[in-house]
């Protein structure tokens, strides 16, 4: 007989943080999917097919919105309610296919936050994103 591991508290609030992100009329408009997060790190990926400027690339918008989604969820998934103060991204190639946002916590002085998030198609780098994160609520004691 099989056992399934049933998940803890932790598990479940990443899960309904996780599904919250997805199911953002946002998201879902850009069609913006997160494969991986916990506190802290996020991935999210996003075919840009549907979102190419006048160029045929990607719309510097959609990376952005790609990155930000990625920022938000890994400053979100933990115990605490963050909210972006600062975020800066820089262009680094278009891009025309499938793309892929990986957020990581980098600094944290428990009240200040700091991500990186770089955005690739394959393995060619798109965009650097850097993010600061308040952090508005208290974790549980």
């Amino acid at each position: 007989m099989q056992h399934t591991k049933k998940p803890d508290a932790t598990e479940k609030h990443e899960q309904c943080r996780i599904a919250a992100f997805n199911d953002s009329p946002f998201a879902r408009l850009l069609n913006m999917t997160i494969t991986e997060a916990h506190d802290g790190y996020a991935r999210v990926v996003m075919d840009c097919v549907h979102t190419l400027n006048p160029h045929d690339v990607a719309h510097g918008g959609a990376i952005f919105a790609l990155a930000d989604q990625a920022f938000g969820i890994a400053a979100n998934c933990g115990t605490v309610d963050r909210v972006a103060v600062s975020v800066h991204i820089q262009y680094i190639a278009p891009a025309t296919g499938t793309l892929v946002a990986v957020a990581e916590r980098v600094a944290d002085n428990g009240r200040y936050s700091t991500f990186r998030v770089m955005v690739y198609e394959g393995e060619r780098i798109i965009a650097e994103f850097d993010g600061v994160a308040l952090q508005v609520s208290r974790p549980p004691r």
